[in-house]
């Protein structure tokens, strides 16, 4: 155990969020969705898990450390739902609340076509698969910069 680390951010995840520079891509993904195939083709490439957590809990423990990027207007994005591209599933409206708690503001979620989503996973820096059970529990967050201490 580490002190003030998110206990579900396993040995796994900190190396990936800890690898990862500006502008690289993290793919959240739930259950359902090919994780494994499309890991294989991340600059990772090989999956990374944290089973038994939501959706919305595995953004919390993630942006509890990774910032967000700043410099691009959408830094997290959803998949859409097929057929209904503007409608909000609940997990991802949970998962809103939390890059909004994260972030100290609303930073509303962008959104990807299901198929053009799986495409661009595979160009990610690694695929993160939840225990998310729920339909459209997949997200990209863009991985943005700390600033340097003042002084």
């Amino acid at each position: 155990m580490l002190k003030n680390i998110d206990p579900f951010l396993n040995a796994d995840v900190l190396y990936a969020l800890a690898a990862m520079g500006h502008g690289n891509e993290l793919v959240l993904c739930d259950t359902n969705f090919p994780a494994d195939s499309v890991a294989k083709e991340t600059t990772l490439g090989e999956l990374i898990r944290i089973d038994n957590v939501d959706a919305a809990r595995a953004t919390k423990a993630i942006l509890s450390v990774m910032p967000l990027d700043s410099f691009v207007e959408k830094p997290a994005l959803r998949m859409e739902v097929v057929d209904n591209p503007n409608q909000l599933m609940p997990v991802q409206t949970e998962v809103q609340k939390q890059i909004d708690a994260a972030e100290g503001k609303s930073l509303p979620l962008g959104s990807i076509e299901r198929f053009d989503f799986y495409e661009r996973a595979k160009s990610a820096y690694c695929v993160v698969q939840t225990g998310e059970r729920r339909f459209y529990g997949c997200f990209i967050f863009i991985k943005g910069v700390i600033p340097p201490n003042e002084g």
